[in-house]
């Protein structure tokens, strides 16, 4: 069976769905620059094991709503979108899946609303419950004297959201694998950021099909992006300092059943340290498994959908329906 793909009309968003499967709720959080596609290997694999997958278009991406103002894409916003996803849906509870962006997306509900939240999923970037010791801004801005960074550069409205636009399948291309487990991005921060744009820095991208994309799939993203832009992605960098001084729910202990999974290439884990890790064994109580997927990176459950899938199922059938 195929999924299916629908618009949902939210309190605040109407917002684009893929599903597939019944039973309890299994909503599938992307990051920058994904969609519901970048879930397209665990759709069945979920359904088969007697869930409901559900992949939607993050706000600001695809087929979802595109607020203007970065301030409506903080975690209160994204939150509020996701509990009435679950409404939507006919639920009560939900597990939540979440990479990238999607992770804090996910581990906030489980934050703000935890009645809501059977099981919380983390894909490569770990639960942190430590505030930076700055404004986001003002530290990427401190960095990005000696090295490029993409955080800082995605700050100025207008500027990478004009350069990725010009070519977004290159642009794709050169990032995915630039932070795949085929590559070492730790190379782009040597570069400085005095007159670079995000393209002047990423590797140029190998022939496609790869071991994990195909010319097909590079393409179905790409037309998404031709038609949309990457505004709407951005702005989620640009709400950090917004959702950095929120102090609601600084430091709080997580409840849920909990996984995490990333890749040993994993450039996250590379810029935030073994600290990070203790520190979400720590206030992840109920943490079920710490696995870490031999050679790939950023992008695991792209990457190594096998492995992941059955970590992901092991993890689904273990939690209280």
């Amino acid at each position: 069976m195929q999924p299916s793909v629908r618009t949902v009309d939210l309190p605040r968003t109407r917002m684009q769905i893929t599903e597939l499967g019944e039973g309890m709720p299994v909503i599938l959080c992307h990051g920058f620059p994904g969609l519901g596609y970048s879930w397209r290997h665990q759709m069945q694999p979920i359904a088969d094991a007697g869930f409901r997958a559900v992949a939607p278009d993050m706000l600001g991406y695809g087929g979802t709503d595109a607020p203007a103002d970065p301030l409506e894409y903080t975690h209160q916003r994204v939150t509020a979108d996701l509990v009435a996803l679950i409404d939507e849906l006919g639920s009560e509870r939900a597990v939540f899946v979440g990479q990238d962006f999607g992770a804090p997306a996910a581990w906030n509900v489980a934050l703000r609303e935890p009645a809501r939240v059977a099981g919380l999923a983390l894909l490569s970037v770990p639960y942190e419950p430590q505030r930076l010791p700055q404004r986001p801004t003002e530290l990427y801005a401190a960095t990005a004297r000696d090295h490029f960074l993409h955080l800082h550069y995605f700050q100025q409205p207008g500027v990478a959201d004009a350069e990725l636009a010009r070519d977004p399948r290159g642009f794709l291309a050169r990032l995915l694998f630039a932070l795949s487990g085929d590559y070492r991005y730790v190379d782009v921060w040597q570069h400085g950021s005095d007159g670079n744009g995000y393209l002047d820095v990423l590797p140029d991208a190998p022939p496609l099909p790869w071991s994990w994309l195909t010319d097909a799939e590079l393409d179905e993203m790409t037309a998404v992006f031709a038609r949309t832009g990457f505004t709407g992605g951005l702005n989620w960098y640009r709400a950090l300092d917004a959702n950095w001084a929120d102090e609601d729910y600084l430091g709080r202990v997580i409840d849920a059943p909990a996984l995490f999974i990333a890749g040993t290439n994993e450039p996250v884990l590379d810029f935030v340290g073994d600290a990070a890790l203790a520190r979400m064994r720590d206030h992840l109580r109920d943490l079920r498994g710490v696995h870490l997927v031999e050679g790939a990176g950023h992008w695991v459950q792209q990457e190594r959908p096998d492995q992941v899938n059955a970590l992901l199922v092991d993890f689904l059938t273990s939690v209280d329906r």
